[in-house]
């Protein structure tokens, strides 16, 4: 299903004004990510540097291309992981998230 532009603008103006909201849907995508859902991963991501930072200042931030962070991060992006690692390092800094792997038992 398709998301209309007024969904993605009320998310990054949630975003922006709530800090708890954007750490949550870090480690959402985060999620998704690991769990397979790819495409979900990458949009809130690219929520997330809408948001956030602007993707002017992630690609000086990471060294990639504008338009290549900008391929990376759509629903179909196939970035490599030492771009997606950069990617990611630099929404942590924006969003002062030290990231911590925790691991439980699967039922």
């Amino acid at each position: 299903m398709a998301l209309t532009c007024e969904y993605k603008k009320t998310v990054v103006a949630r975003i922006q004004r709530d800090k708890k909201f954007a750490r949550a849907l870090y480690a959402e995508a985060m999620n998704a990510m690991l769990e397979g859902e790819t495409e979900e991963g990458l949009s809130m991501l690219r929520d997330l540097v809408h948001a956030e930072i602007s993707f002017k200042e992630l690609a000086q931030q990471t060294g990639l291309g504008e338009k290549a962070l900008h391929r990376m991060l759509s629903r179909r992006g196939n970035p490599t992981t030492r771009n997606l690692f950069a990617v990611t390092k630099a929404i942590c800094e924006c969003l002062s998230i030290k990231p911590h792997v925790a691991v439980g038992a699967h039922s």
